[in-house]
């Protein structure tokens, strides 16, 4: 049995796609259209609007608020960086042991002392709490923006029935 997939774009494609759909600041920051919208079904198509319109740009905003949210919170970061280096140390070892000379130590034995270090330290640092805050501040951000900033005018009336 082959399973074939020739709907799927690779990773670069996909994010040369993504580049190409960000938005310019002068368009994404047009205070010219900002109003309030007079009722929930104009909140509706805004929001529904500027999520297509605006995909990239909002992406772009995860990712400072990731950012900030990891400088704020530098224990979490730090445990981040000895994860991610402990285990690209532990790959390059290629299931051979590790020789400090007074002592070998097994890939097994690697990662249960770094499941041991890194458990604990990742529940001092609190990761709930900052992915929490994370998507409350991307969620008020990227909703706000999108609840108030209205339609360019030539795409304003283009889903209204004539």
């Amino acid at each position: 049995m082959s399973i074939r997939f020739t709907n799927i774009q690779t990773d670069s494609t996909l994010l040369r796609n993504r580049v190409g759909d960000i938005r310019p600041v002068h368009e994404f920051f047009d205070f010219k259209r900002v109003s309030k919208p007079k009722n929930i079904n104009e909140v509706q198509g805004r929001v529904t609007y500027n999520l297509t319109y605006f995909s990239a740009n909002y992406l772009i905003v995860f990712a400072i608020l990731s950012v900030y949210s990891l400088l704020r919170n530098l224990l979490l970061l730090f445990v981040l960086i000895l994860v991610a280096g402990s285990l690209y140390g532990i790959s390059m070892l290629k299931g051979n042991d590790l020789n400090l000379g007074f002592t070998r130590l097994t890939t097994s034995q690697l990662y249960v002392a770094l499941t041991v270090i890194a458990v604990p330290l990742g529940f001092i640092a609190s990761p709930i709490s900052t992915i929490l805050w994370l998507l409350g501040a991307a969620t008020v951000a990227i909703i706000g923006h999108a609840a108030f900033l209205d339609r360019p005018i030539e795409n304003a009336f283009s889903g209204e029935a004539v």
